[in-house]
């Protein structure tokens, strides 16, 4: 190039004609279609993750897309593993991303975010009791290990199911619960964290089931800020002070007789 500021000018013609370009396309796909190629990058993406930092106590990902770049937020409990020394675990998923995905160079960002609650997070207890089961411990005994962390941590209620050959040849399904539990309705959407997993045993396939009810939490960190619509608060009674009572008025009229 001539210059620097013919090279920056360069660039930037060459960011906003492949913006350009891709607002052009996205103008020319269906709005159905659009929400289908969303809906397979998802869940494409939340499989390649779950694959991968399984061990690292995955818990989701959020995809934000702005006109700059695309922002991929991983969610996970131990944030440190996933980045990677120095970064570079991170670098190495940002590029296999990029290629698989076909964004072009810069254009995609990954970032690691902590989870706060872990105990509230059902894909990272599924992936716990993954492990467990994994490493021998006894399946009776590994879901009764997670129901009473998952408790010991302020959730409301907790349920794991766990299906397969469990010990014999015949397969069979247990089914583990804990506290109160809903399963219906709006408040479902917000209270209750699940997550499936599936763990290859040297018998045959298990499938584990962790279901969560999370408690409120006004502030909205440990559990959704959103109220039960069924709670009831009772508040406690007023203290009002009590009048003074006057003489009753037949004894006054004895008195003046």
């Amino acid at each position: 190039f001539g210059s620097r500021k013919q090279a920056e000018r360069l660039l930037l013609h060459r960011d906003w004609s492949f913006n350009h370009h891709n607002i052009m396309n996205q103008a020319a796909i269906s709005k159905k279609r659009k929400f289908v190629a969303d809906g397979v990058f998802n869940a494409e993406l939340n499989e390649f993750l779950a694959r991968t930092l399984g061990e690292d106590g995955y818990a989701g990902v959020e995809v934000r897309v702005t006109p700059i770049r695309t922002e991929i937020i991983i969610r996970a409990t131990r944030t440190r593993e996933v980045l990677g020394e120095k970064g570079r675990r991170i670098r190495e998923l940002t590029a296999l991303v990029q290629k698989r995905f076909g964004f072009p160079e810069n254009s995609v960002e990954l970032f690691a975010e902590r989870v706060e609650n872990r105990a509230g997070c059902a894909m990272a207890q599924c992936e716990s009791l993954r492990f467990k089961l994994l490493g021998g411990l006894a399946a009776r005994r590994a879901c009764y290990g997670v129901i009473r962390f998952i408790m010991e941590n302020g959730a409301k209620g907790c349920e794991v199911i766990i299906s397969g050959k469990l010990r014999a040849q015949r397969a069979k399904a247990m089914k583990f619960k804990d506290g109160y539990l809903i399963s219906t309705g709006e408040p479902k959407k917000h209270y209750i964290s699940e997550a499936v997993r599936h763990v290859a045993m040297r018998q045959g396939m298990l499938g584990i089931k962790v279901k969560i009810m999370m408690s409120h939490d006004p502030e909205g960190k440990m559990g959704p800020a959103m109220p039960m619509p069924d709670a009831v608060v009772i508040h406690e009674p007023k203290e009002e002070a009590v009048p003074m009572m006057g003489a009753p008025q037949y004894e006054e009229e004895e008195a003046q007789q």
